[in-house]
C-alpha cells in the first residue's frame, strides 16, 4: 500500500434522511460500521468507514441526513455534515429513487454543486417496487449531474449482498477521482471508531428499533465505565431520555424491553469485538437535553 501509484482520500456521503448512506457504508466496508433503523436521522455523528484494496484506500465519511428544520439538534446535524465537505477529496450524493424530489432535495443538490468537489451520484433503493429511476435521473440532469457520474444502487439485505447492484461500479469511479497517495490506515482497518463510541451506537440502534413515535430522537447513550476483565469487556451504560413516560417505554413491562436491548446489543457487539462484551444498562431521564447546546456539541461531531 506504500506504492506511489495507489490512490487514497476522504469521500463524504451526503443525502436526505433515510437515503441509504449508512446501508451503503456497511455494504462497501463489509462490516457493521454505521447503525441502521427505519427512523430518519439515526446517524448523528460523522462515521468513518475504510475500504482498502490494491488500487488504494478510501475513507468514507457517513454524515447525518440533511433536511430543513430550525430545531437546535437538526441545525447542529446539518452543520456537522456540511463542514466535512471542506476536507474531502470527493463526495457521494445519494438520491432515494422511491421519493419524489422536493424543495429539500433541490436545496441539497444546490449546496453540493456550490463546492468545487468531484461527485458521484448514487440512486438508491433501485430494487424496490416503488422506485422511479427515470424520475430520479430527470431531477439529477436538471440539477446538473450528468449520467456519467450516476450509479444505480440496490438495497438488498445482508444475506443477498452478492446481488447488490452498483457498489463495485461506485468504488471504481471513486478511485478514479482520488489523488495518488499512500494509505492513511493499516490494511486490516475498516473503521477507526473508539470502543466506547461503537458500544454506545449499537445500544442506541437497538433502543431505536424498539421505540415508537418521537422517542428515537429523544434518547442518547452514555458509557459510564469500560473495563477489560480477563477475556470479557464489561461496559456500564445509561440510556437517557427526556421524560418519565419515555423512560417507561424503554424499560418496558417488568424490564422486558431494556433486557431485550441489552441482549441484542451484546449479540451484535460479539461480531464486532474480538472478546465477548457484557453490558449493564440503566434508563435515566435528562429533561430537554436536545436544547442543551454544550451537550449537543459533545454528542454530535
Amino acid at each position: 500500500m506504500q506504492s506511489t501509484d495507489t490512490r487514497s482520500g476522504f469521500v463524504v456521503l451526503l443525502g436526505r434522511p433515510s437515503s441509504g448512506k449508512s446501508s451503503l457504508m456497511n455494504a462497501v466496508c463489509g462490516h457493521h460500521v454505521s447503525i441502521i433503523s427505519p427512523v430518519p436521522q439515526t446517524t448523528r455523528n460523522v462515521i468513518r468507514g475504510i475500504v482498502t484494496d490494491p488500487r488504494g484506500q478510501i475513507i468514507f465519511l457517513d454524515t447525518p441526513g440533511l433536511h430543513r428544520s430550525e430545531k437546535q439538534i437538526n441545525l447542529r446535524l446539518r452543520e456537522v455534515a456540511l463542514q466535512h465537505l471542506e476536507d474531502a477529496e470527493a463526495a457521494v450524493y445519494l438520491v432515494d429513487a422511491t421519493r419524489h424530489p422536493g424543495d429539500e432535495e433541490r436545496d441539497l443538490a444546490a449546496v453540493i454543486a456550490e463546492h468545487d468537489l468531484p461527485v458521484v451520484v448514487g440512486i438508491t433503493k433501485c430494487d424496490l417496487p416503488t422506485a422511479d429511476i427515470p424520475r430520479a435521473r430527470r431531477f439529477l440532469n436538471e440539477a446538473g449531474f450528468g449520467d456519467f457520474t450516476t450509479v444505480e444502487l440496490s438495497g438488498l439485505p445482508e444475506e443477498l449482498k452478492d446481488r447488490r447492484r452498483g457498489v463495485g461500479t461506485l468504488l471504481d469511479r471513486l478511485f478514479l477521482l482520488l489523488p495518488e497517495g499512500p494509505a492513511w490506515y493499516p490494511e486490516e482497518f475498516y473503521t477507526d471508531q473508539e470502543p466506547m463510541f461503537r458500544i454506545a451506537e449499537v445500544i442506541r440502534e437497538q433502543a431505536i428499533l424498539r421505540a415508537r413515535q418521537e422517542l428515537p430522537h429523544a434518547l442518547y447513550v452514555e458509557i459510564a465505565d469500560l473495563e477489560q476483565r480477563e477475556d470479557t469487556l464489561w461496559a456500564r451504560a445509561f440510556i437517557l431520555v427526556e421524560r418519565e413516560s419515555q423512560q417507561g417505554i424503554v424499560v418496558g413491562q417488568n424490564g422486558r424491553t431494556v433486557t431485550a436491548i441489552r441482549k441484542d446489543s451484546e449479540r451484535v457487539l460479539a461480531e464486532l469485538f474480538p472478546t465477548p462484551v457484557r453490558l449493564s444498562l440503566q434508563v435515566k431521564v435528562k429533561p430537554r437535553w436536545r436544547h442543551d447546546e454544550a451537550l449537543l456539541k459533545r454528542l454530535i461531531q
